[in-house]
């Protein structure tokens, strides 16, 4: 499957997005992805899902973008104000192209920290909002999971560090700092509650399941574990019972 590039220049940002879309009809529903550390929009979990949904729905799009320094993005500091700025300006977009289109939201990872953090500072702008393995313990994921001693001792120094695993990110002292001071596991997700899901892989070695189910527990969030899924999903099974999952969610077939 290919998906169509474009690209979104508002609010002082180039923003690099995929769309998925089937045939000349009007998209009435409009889905949009954020992808993981050192992820990119051209996301085969994405694409995955993109062709899963377009199989059996008429009318549906799927749009994924580059975060802040992640794939074609031409920012060199990450910056969690400019992240939450690239969704506000996608989804600002979006609505202005498609007026009439119902908005989802599907983010997995560091996305789903991003985007339960964009939705604990702003108005939702999604109907309702899926999350696979999402990072909700995000600083401490990065500096006791991800990070190597040697990033550490470089940030300590005062310098940046290239942070992750296939693909690196360039991440500073600052940016750490962002992250602990924005710990969403201490905000009240309540409000929301009805229209999030949150799925989780009981083999995920990168995202604590504990803490996945904790946080989902303290703001009663539907939370749903996928038997043997790692935090990728690499097994087709595994995510094809959160992609058909996810769907239901969605109302979509």
């Amino acid at each position: 499957m290919t998906g169509k590039y474009f690209t979104v220049n508002a609010e002082g940002c180039s923003i690099r997005c995929k769309l998925y879309a089937g045939g000349p009809e009007a998209l009435r529903t409009l889905i949009v992805y954020g992808h993981g550390f050192g992820g990119h929009k051209d996301n085969r979990a994405a694409e995955r899902f993109a062709g899963r949904v377009l199989e059996k729905n008429k009318g549906v799009g799927l749009v994924c973008f580059d975060w802040p320094c992640h794939g074609d993005d031409v920012r060199k500091t990450l910056r969690l104000d400019d992240c939450s700025l690239y969704l506000r300006t996608v989804v600002s977009q979006l609505r202005k192209q498609h007026p009439e289109a119902v908005l989802f939201g599907y983010a997995t990872s560091f996305g789903g920290y991003l985007f339960l953090k964009y939705m604990s500072e702003n108005p939702n702008p999604f109907a309702a909002t899926a999350f696979r393995c999402p990072a909700v313990n995000m600083y401490a994921l990065l500096t006791e999971t991800i990070m190597t001693e040697d990033d550490t001792a470089k940030i300590r120094k005062g310098k940046s560090a290239q942070v992750g695993f296939d693909r690196k990110v360039t991440v500073d002292g600052a940016f750490l700092e962002s992250l602990r001071q924005a710990d969403i596991t201490q905000r009240d997700f309540l409000p929301l509650a009805d229209e999030l899901l949150i799925l989780q892989g009981d083999r995920d070695e990168i995202v604590s399941p504990a803490a996945v189910r904790d946080f989902c527990e303290q703001n009663v969030i539907e939370y749903e574990t996928i038997e043997g899924a790692d935090h990728r999903f690499q097994d087709p099974k595994c995510m094809d019972r959160a992609n058909a999952r996810i769907l239901a969610f969605f109302g979509l077939k």
